[in-house]
């Protein structure tokens, strides 16, 4: 599964982590989390983060 970091403040969002803290098992996929989601590090919307290729 592809990784997505954060355009704002690098983040990464890795799917084998998920986002605990905010409701995100292990194992989601970041097309599969909620578009109302942000970023749990500095609060930029989905839209703001690109593939790590």
């Amino acid at each position: 599964m592809e990784k997505w970091r954060c355009t704002v403040c690098d983040y990464i969002y890795d799917p084998a982590i998920g986002d605990p803290d905010n409701d995100v098992a292990p194992g989601t996929k970041f097309e599969d989390i909620p578009d109302t989601w942000v970023c749990p590090d500095c609060g930029v919307p989905k839209s703001d983060f690109e593939k790590i290729e």
